[in-house]
Order: C-alpha cells, then sequence, then structure tokens
C-alpha cells in the first residue's frame, strides 16, 4: 500500500497533542506545572490544529468529507466527534483555568476528564483503521501502540516545556518513566504482531491483471521480513528504548532540557518508522496486490 502522509502525521500528531493535554491535566490535578499550564495548552492546541490540516491533504475533493458525517458508523465521523468534544473540554480547561484566583488552577473533576476524554479521542482515532480487510492493521495492538505513543510525547514534551519555563520538574519525573515504559511494551507488541502478520493473508492460487499483465502476485513474507529493519531499528529500538533511557536520564540528572528533547525526537522518529511499516503492510486478505 502506498504511504499516506498525510494520515501519518494526523495520527502522530494528534496522539501527540492528546498526550500533552492529558499529561498537564494530570498534572495540574496534583497542584503541579502552575507555569507551565498556558504554554503546554498553546503547544496541545497547536498540535491539534497541525493535525487536522494534515488529514485534508489526504483528499482530492476535501469537501466531500461532509457526505461522511451523516453516518455514525463511520470512523472519519467518529474521531470528528471525539475530537470536537476534546476541543470543548480544552476551551474549558482554559476558561476555567484563567478565572481562577492565580490565573493556572483547574477544578479537579475537569482534569480527571480532561484525561479520560484524551484516552478516548486516540483510542477512537486509533480503531478506525482497524478492519478484517487489512490483517496487519486488525489488532487491538494497534491501538494500544499509539496510546502508548501519546503516553511517551505528552509526558516528555510537558517535561520539556516545565524545564523551558522554570517549573519544577520533579513531579512530572514518574508520569514519563511510566509513559515511557508503556510505549516500549506497546511497540514490542504491535512489532511482533505485525512481524507475525505474514500468514494472515489468502494466497489465492492465480492472478491476472489486464493492466499489469506480468506483474507478479505480492509476496506477504518477503514484504514483512524487509520491514524488520526499519520496524525494529527504528521503531522499536530508536522509537521505544532510547526514549525509555532518556526518561531515566532526565530523571537521575535533572537535565530535562537535554533528555526530554532526546525523548521526543526518538519518539517521533518511531512512531513515523512505525507508521511506515504500517502502510507498507496494509495488503489485502486477498493477495491481489
Amino acid at each position: 500500500m502506498e504511504l499516506q502522509w498525510p494520515l501519518i502525521l494526523f495520527t502522530t500528531l494528534v496522539a501527540w497533542s492528546a498526550g500533552l493535554f492529558g499529561t498537564q491535566a494530570l498534572l495540574a490535578a496534583g497542584e503541579h506545572a502552575k507555569k507551565s499550564q498556558m504554554p503546554a495548552w498553546i503547544a496541545s492546541a497547536v498540535l491539534l490544529a497541525a493535525g487536522g490540516i494534515a488529514v485534508f491533504f489526504h483528499l482530492e475533493h476535501w469537501e466531500r468529507i461532509f457526505n461522511g458525517f451523516g453516518h455514525l458508523t463511520s470512523g472519519i465521523t467518529q474521531e470528528l466527534i471525539a475530537i470536537v468534544v476534546l476541543a470543548v473540554v480544552a476551551i474549558a480547561y482554559l476558561v476555567l483555568m484563567r478565572r481562577s484566583d492565580d490565573g493556572t488552577s483547574v477544578p479537579k473533576w475537569l482534569c480527571w476528564v480532561s484525561v479520560a476524554v484524551c484516552v478516548v479521542l486516540v483510542a477512537v482515532m486509533a480503531h478506525s483503521y482497524t478492519m478484517a480487510a487489512r490483517p496487519a492493521w486488525d489488532s487491538v495492538l494497534w491501538i494500544l501502540y499509539v496510546l502508548g505513543n501519546a503516553c511517551v510525547l505528552g509526558p516528555c514534551t510537558m517535561a520539556l516545556i516545565m524545564a523551558v519555563v522554570g517549573d519544577e520538574v520533579a513531579p512530572a519525573g514518574l508520569p514519563v518513566l511510566v509513559g515511557a515504559a508503556v510505549s516500549l511494551v506497546t511497540a514490542i507488541a504491535f512489532a511482533a504482531f505485525l512481524q507475525a502478520s505474514a500468514g494472515s493473508f489468502t494466497e489465492v492460487g492465480y492472478y491476472f491483471d489486464p493492466t499489469h499483465p506480468l506483474a507478479g502476485m505480492a509476496d506477504a513474507a518477503a514484504l514483512v521480513s524487509a520491514q524488520a529493519p526499519l520496524l525494529w531499528a527504528g521503531a522499536v529500538v530508536v522509537g521505544g528504548v532510547l526514549p525509555l533511557v532518556a526518561a531515566f536520564m532526565g530523571k537521575k540528572s535533572a537535565n530535562w532540557k537535554l533528555w526530554g528533547t532526546v525523548a521526543v525526537v526518538c519518539a517521533l522518529i518511531g512512531a513515523i518508522c512505525l507508521r511506515v511499516v504500517f502502510y507498507e503492510l496494509g495488503l489485502s486478505v486477498f493477495m491481489f496486490y
């Protein structure tokens, strides 16, 4: 399957945005990261807007996207609903934050609602790609992996913002470590699933495409094997192991400006690498192409 860069960027940026907003809300529930609330909110909003813009480049006739909104079972409709709900919650978060006595506090109930909505958005977005027709995509491990992206990108970005604005970063140390560990585990699990997906296709036994009469059938085993270096070195090692190492080093040294940046960059590279493999292996269950 051809690489769909607008969707690669969309899923990455939305997971990043939700992860960041969820992390700032989690810290706000514990009355931490007060100086970082506004910068983090702005960064999260920018990431969400950028993701929304990116998805339109996937459509040759973007105006036709509205034709799908009348069907609640449509993945794009469910994504829109989740994004709108998150936007409403984020605006309420901003309003109540600015109306508080110190301009940074948010009611705890809204903090936990924000965390829950962020989780739901990422899960709904990832779920829209699971389909039985594409065996390499049809797994709950993909949903958990994208949640893992949010768990590492959000806390690491939040720690970096806190370090830059001069906030006490220590409260973010545990979320960063836990998030990086979750990201690594989900990356390994989904990578293993993708590696084993070659046996999930149905061999047709014959093939003829009048537009490409000399083209052979796709070889799932060979294609999966060819993606192994990018999958394991890029998605797992760079995108999973290195952010966890950076999180540990950041907590140990308290130099989050350096290690927070390393963690975010590595997690982004890994997320993109796995999505490239994801689309490369997005073959039909019937091996016609």
